[in-house]
């Protein structure tokens, strides 16, 4: 299984943790400790392996659907303004993710990388609406045929990292590995209102890279 490269420190030293404890418990004889030590390393880095995989994904379908930037849970499917990237009325689709879901991201549709920002904010709980806005997250710009597309990572009140592997100008193919969440828990997408038909409602489970979550109107394609 593939490993995401950023998730092999976290891996490696987990072990080494358990392995030192477990040494350290011999050391001073005491049995219960070592083979804690022991055990707690190894299911510590087994979590770290299975929280880093990145298995492959393939979009199927044509240019006009638009898939999950994440794997998890939809908890919410909503009209809102975003006037900082897209300046119109768009649809946000949330999704939340679990600690057992895949947390690599990837490009709801194909396009080009037209804005990137990381900013600081607060640490609310990621079910509220006001994480969206005022959280520490990431945004992603991605300018398309027929639509355009916002993805925010958003950081929740424990998790601290979210990171993108893109550059500005650079060319997305739908379902393109676009950054992960470290343990983040949060990834709101927003599409222009006008522009797409959401095929997805609140309580869908998704698959980042393959579930369709909208497709662009007949005439915007």
């Amino acid at each position: 299984m593939r490993i995401v490269k950023c998730g092999w420190p976290l891996i490696i030293g987990s072990l080494l943790v358990g392995i030192a404890v477990g040494l350290a418990g011999r050391w001073l004889d005491c049995a219960t400790t070592e083979w804690t030590g022991y055990a707690v390393g190894a299911l510590l880095c087994a979590f770290m392996v299975y929280f880093f995989r990145d298995p492959d994904r393939q979009s199927a379908g044509d240019d006009t659907l638009l898939v999950a930037g994440a794997d998890g849970l939809v908890r919410a499917v909503e009209d809102v303004r975003e006037e900082q990237y897209l300046k119109t009325d768009a649809v946000r689709i949330s999704i939340f993710l679990s600690p057992f879901d895949v947390h690599v991201n990837r490009t709801p549709m194909g396009g080009t990388v037209t804005a990137l920002a990381y900013t600081p904010g607060k640490h609310l709980l990621t079910y509220s609406n006001a994480a969206s806005e005022w959280n520490e997250h990431s945004a992603i710009l991605i300018e398309g045929h027929g639509t355009r597309c916002l993805v925010k990572q958003i950081v929740g009140p424990i998790v601290r990292r979210v990171v993108y592997w893109l550059e500005l100008q650079q060319g997305l193919v739908r379902g393109e590995r676009i950054g992960m969440m470290k343990f983040g828990s949060r990834l709101d997408m927003y599409f222009p209102k006008a522009d797409v038909q959401v095929l997805v409602k609140k309580g869908d489970r998704v698959r980042a890279g393959e579930s369709v979550v909208a497709q662009i109107r007949r005439g915007n394609a």
